[in-house]
């Protein structure tokens, strides 16, 4: 329940910064907006992929709770990869801002393997859920892999 609270708070806090707009914002606060949505992302899709490689013990509900965080949270930070937002803290390659559609294909890829995510916790389907995480971590990688330094 806790969690669920503090995912809830972190969500409206982080759309609350997106109705403002990335355009009025100053560039290094948009950066820490999308670096903050992704980093809430890694920190509940790690414990997922640790609990199918056998790493720390399966919980379904954790799991189903972890996987609906990433589905909602995933879809936030893409917005944030706004003119002007290319210098400074990020680890953002410029080439985002030099192939934007493939960049946005990539995070729509990796939206909807997190949407399956959370489809297959719910359903406490081990195995199943062992194959999303694959593709859901492989969605992820293709982005990184072109566009974020390491």
């Amino acid at each position: 329940m806790r969690m669920r609270v503090i995912a809830v708070a972190v969500g409206v806090a982080l759309l609350g910064l997106a109705a403002v707009g990335a355009a009025q914002q100053k560039p290094e606060d948009v950066i820490k907006y999308r670096q903050s949505a992704l980093f809430i992302v890694g920190q509940n899709f790690g414990p997922i992929a640790a609990m199918v490689q056998g790493k720390i013990p399966y919980d379904k509900d954790d799991a189903a709770r972890r996987a609906a965080v990433v589905d909602f949270v995933i879809k936030l930070p893409w917005s944030a990869f706004a003119p002007g937002t290319d210098q400074g803290n990020t680890k953002a390659k410029p080439e985002i801002w030099l192939e934007m559609e493939d960049f946005k294909a990539k995070a729509k890829d990796v939206q909807a393997e997190a949407a399956k995510l959370a489809e297959v916790a719910r359903s406490g389907d081990f195995d199943a859920l062992k194959a999303q995480v694959g593709a859901t971590g492989k969605a992820c990688k293709a982005c990184h892999d072109k566009y974020r330094n390491k």
